[in-house]
């Protein structure tokens, strides 16, 4: 079988200001933003924080656009020759930040590099844990075999960071976040990074796209949700994110500001720590850590799923600035099962699923958070608690922490219950799918956000099947499948759908995106 699949390269088409005036005028911007980034080094982390840091400076082989739709970008052209062999085409105009051209050996080395980052806490692994071989067959073209027929593979490497082999090849840590190794092909430039404080880049005279409006672009961390509008209330910032739902009403009525909102693809989700015989914070009665781990039973974990009112915490807690959800992707992406809703909270029968595991008095637990991550999320988890109680179980404790602190400790496993994200890169479920209900396995590069270690041999191979099915129509429905298999075990506590916002001054305009990232060239002067 041979399977023939090309796509060819998207025409970028120059934009216009309509006034040197006022281009003269916005030259510079400042963006609020509400969380910074834990490392410059692009690879380092998946993190959201750190991927819309890293869209600045550094590009990928595919763009994704505010729909979550791929396109061509630094790969041009691409083919399947059969079903593990695929030849890739990259632009042949494209410089680093040193003007050094970007190659194939750049991109062979980013690839081979990907799982290779020491201490990641979020992994690119299952990007390119599909990848078997990678031969270089000239400086813009290679070919890659896989170890199985992988239809989703350009999917996946073309959300790879493309870095520089000549900067990076014997760089720390420390050489990115000073500036040194963070030598990328995007539209900026690295500057300055103040953890905590701000980053501060420059636009690159010579780079192969759209140039961007700006000539220089400050990013200023605002983890609090009030002073980052006050900031822009102010004038000292231009644009923020993660603009907190209870501030929107005021923003609009401003009348010199606009507020622009999207019904996102994260999910906001509870994860159960099953990786352990015990998991951190889950006690009897006496304080003692309970054996074996309650949360490997899916009575319990479907029990605690039925304590939650998700429309209570979308409508109190948010302000309405949610959808709740029963799985891991919104209805616009594929894979997506229309029959699978969120059910109403029904306590009575949680405590019934509860004796059934052999807890009728239930059992202590603590609940762990972020609580600058996106909005509202100390407050989700403190209402959170509240519901459990209600269920039956005994909350010892509600404990949340800054997102850089807290992301690590979870990904060690140091929380039993806690609250995390997940937002959606790709047009279907697959991704999510993978990296974080995917049994994990570091050698085979799967589930690398499965902090929780969860595991089901059936869910795995329906996934599996998904994963090789090149007829388009049949992989949804096998990823529906999948999907079905790990919420009907509750594999994870899905809570919402974030709705996000974001507000700016007259004169800027900004593109709202699913994938919620705030990126300086989604930043514009306003026509």
């Amino acid at each position: 079988m041979t399977i023939m699949k090309k796509w060819g390269t998207a025409a970028i088409a120059a934009a216009l200001l309509s006034s040197t005036a006022f281009t003269a005028m916005a030259a510079d911007v400042v963006i609020g933003r509400a969380n910074e980034p834990s490392a410059i080094d692009p690879q380092f982390s998946r993190t959201g924080n750190n991927q819309m840091t890293a869209d600045n400076m550094f590009e990928t082989l595919l763009r994704t656009d505010e729909n979550l739709q791929m396109h061509p970008h630094l790969a041009t052209e691409w083919q399947n020759l059969d079903p593990l062999t695929w030849e890739i085409s990259i632009r042949k105009d494209v410089t680093f930040h040193d003007g050094s051209p970007f190659t194939v050996d750049d991109v062979i080395y980013s690839l081979e590099r990907t799982d290779e980052v020491p201490n990641s806490p979020a992994p690119f692994t299952d990007m390119v844990s599909s990848v078997d071989k990678l031969e270089k067959i000239d400086d813009h073209k290679f070919r890659l075999i896989t170890k199985a027929p992988n239809p989703a593979l350009m999917e996946q490497i073309g959300r790879v960071f493309m870095v520089s082999k000549k900067a990076t090849e014997n760089a720390t840590l420390e050489d990115f976040n000073s500036g040194k190794a963070a030598i990328g092909t995007g539209p900026y430039k690295f500057v300055e990074w103040r953890p905590a404080e701000s980053l501060k880049l420059t636009a690159y005279d010579n780079y192969w796209g759209k140039k961007p409006d700006f000539e220089n672009v400050e990013f200023r961390f605002i983890a609090n949700d009030a002073a980052r509008t006050a900031a822009l209330l102010s004038g000292s910032v231009d644009i923020i994110d993660s603009v907190s739902p209870s501030d929107v009403p005021r923003l609009e009525s401003s009348g010199n500001l606009k507020v622009f909102p999207v019904e996102s693809g994260r999910l906001v989700y509870l994860a159960l720590n099953m990786r352990d015989d015990t998991a951190p914070g889950v006690v009897d009665a006496s304080g003692k850590l309970i054996e074996p781990n309650p949360f490997r039973d899916a009575k319990v974990r479907k029990a605690i799923s039925k304590m939650i009112d998700r429309q209570l915490l979308v409508d109190r807690v948010l302000n309405g600035a949610g959808v709740p959800s029963a799985q891991i992707v919104p209805s616009v992406l594929g894979g997506y099962v229309e029959d699978l809703q969120p059910e109403p909270a029904n306590p009575a029968e949680a405590k019934a699923l509860l004796a059934e595991a052999g807890f009728p008095e239930g059992f202590g637990i603590t609940i762990y958070s972020s609580n600058d991550r996106f909005p509202g999320d100390g407050d989700i988890a403190q209402a959170l608690g509240q519901l459990l109680a209600r269920g039956g179980l005994k909350v010892n404790g509600v404990q949340t922490q800054p997102y850089n602190v807290y992301s690590a400790a979870a990904t060690k496993g140091e929380y039993g219950a806690y609250i995390f994200s997940l937002g959606s890169s790709t047009p279907n479920a697959e991704a999510n799918l993978r990296s974080l209900l995917q049994t994990y396995s570091k050698e085979a590069g799967t589930g690398g956000f499965n902090r929780m270690r969860y595991s089901n041999a059936d869910f795995d191979a329906a996934l599996n099947e998904a994963i090789e099915e090149f007829d388009q129509e049949k992989r949804m429905e096998k990823l529906q499948a999948a999907t079905r298999i790990a919420m009907e075990d509750q594999a994870i506590v899905p809570l919402y759908f974030q709705k996000i916002y974001w507000a700016a001054r007259e004169g800027i305009d900004f593109t709202p995106n699913l994938s919620e990232r705030t990126v300086a060239s989604d930043v514009r002067i306003a026509k």
